[in-house]
């Protein structure tokens, strides 16, 4: 079988990495209180990812990401349309892999997973910010550039 994406979904798959720089807080309204609860949640969306359950991994990423909802639901749109996709053409999803992690002492946090599926991998990577009050999912991205995580 051809390992090769489709030129479409060939280098970033879909990026849904958001840097909250300019982005008008609609959605988030929680914060998460420490790193272990990041980790939790960081796992219970690979596993979503796993299962193809993209809506719930939507659902439990928006609490704690400041992004408008309409926003939040566009990338679920595009998010269930390309897995749908992968799924179609590189088979089911196996199995998650943490692949690493990475903590700035008071400031951000980053997980790396791997979700595997029959004849490829995507990557999700989640990054989280702290602000004086607890954590935030600063950024979420999803895509087939897992060649980076060799060193």
């Amino acid at each position: 079988m051809n390992r090769n994406f489709h030129p479409l979904l060939r280098k970033s798959l879909i990026t849904l990495l958001v840097v909250f720089g300019l982005t008008e807080f609609y959605s988030q309204n929680t914060l998460l209180k420490d790193i272990e609860a990041a980790k939790l949640v960081s796992r219970h969306v690979s596993q979503d990812f796993r299962d193809n359950k993209i809506e719930e991994a939507f659902n439990t990423l928006s609490p704690y990401w400041p992004l408008p909802v309409n926003e939040i639901n566009n990338l679920k749109t595009q998010t269930i349309q390309s897995i749908n996709l992968i799924s179609e053409r590189y088979g089911k999803a196996e199995s998650i892999v943490k692949v690493s992690e990475q903590n700035i002492k008071d400031a951000g946090f980053r997980e790396t997973y791997l979700v595997k599926f029959e004849y490829t991998a995507i990557r999700l990577i989640f990054t989280y910010y702290k602000n004086s009050k607890g954590w935030l999912i600063n950024g979420f991205k999803w895509d087939s550039d897992f060649d980076e995580e060799f060193k």
